[in-house]
């Protein structure tokens, strides 16, 4: 493998590796040159052909449920006994659920805690599990999906706002108290053009494209290409987070 490439030798580790910003993101990592382990919930056949699609070889896929965090536990033990190290962990898995923001019935604890598990606390144990050993390399990287609904309060419902708020905030936290060994970063798509949100399709994506500046909607490489941005040229930064919407946030 070609030393020109930014990411030869990394360990690269994607949660949610399999979705549309996940697949994309462990594209982008391969051609880099990072090894790349694609971390999936289910679906194993789709994770392991995209692991095996991917550029260069000894790529990998491992089940991981991260609202499990004895499920997160043996994800980090497989991939450390294979490769023995991790550089950089991509935080991509998590759930939603569309619900009116005014219809507060509908938003019950069961789905609220659902949420939140996925969305933030498997987020925080995928991390604290992996922190030893990215903190080993020197020069580990966390980036954190987020979103813009983190900060505008408008999204899939408010629970799921509240969570990415909460992880904006982590990302500030961690930043802080993992440096220097360990950068962390946030990226913060606006609506993407995958089927992460159930029940929206080609109506949602055009009128979002219609109401937002640089009118289209967020695409999956959007988001892709500022992870591995974080990776690649933002290495000065920590703590902080990339909003990657189009401006629709304005």
């Amino acid at each position: 493998m070609s030393s020109s490439l930014k990411l030869a030798g990394k360990v690269a580790v994607v949660t949610g590796g399999s979705g549309g910003i996940g697949s994309e993101t462990c594209k982008l990592l391969a051609a880099e040159g990072a090894t790349v382990v694609v971390g999936y919930r289910s679906g194993q056949e789709r994770a392991q052909a995209i692991a095996a699609a991917l550029h260069g070889t000894d790529h990998t896929a491992f089940p991981v449920a991260i609202e499990d965090t004895t499920s997160i536990t043996s994800f980090r033990d497989a991939v450390l006994k294979r490769f023995g190290r991790v550089d950089i962990l991509i935080n991509a898995a998590g759930i939603t659920k569309p619900v009116p923001h005014a219809d507060l019935d509908a938003l019950t604890d069961e789905l609220i805690d659902q949420i939140f598990i996925n969305n933030w606390r498997g987020v925080f144990a995928t991390i604290r599990a992996f922190a030893p050993a990215l903190k080993a390399t020197g020069n580990g990287l966390i980036v954190n999906i987020s979103s813009i609904a983190g900060f505008t309060g408008i999204g899939s419902n408010v629970a799921y706002c509240g969570a990415k708020a909460g992880i904006d905030i982590m990302t500030n936290s961690l930043g802080r108290a993992l440096a220097p060994d360990i950068r962390v970063l946030a990226v913060s798509p606006g609506a993407v053009d995958t089927q992460f949100v159930p029940g929206r399709g080609k109506e949602f994506n055009e009128k979002t494209a219609a109401a937002t500046p640089l009118k289209r909607i967020t695409s999956p490489l959007d988001v892709a290409e500022a992870i591995v941005a974080c990776a690649t040229h933002l290495t000065f930064s920590t703590g902080t987070r990339i909003v990657v919407d189009g401006g629709r946030h304005l």
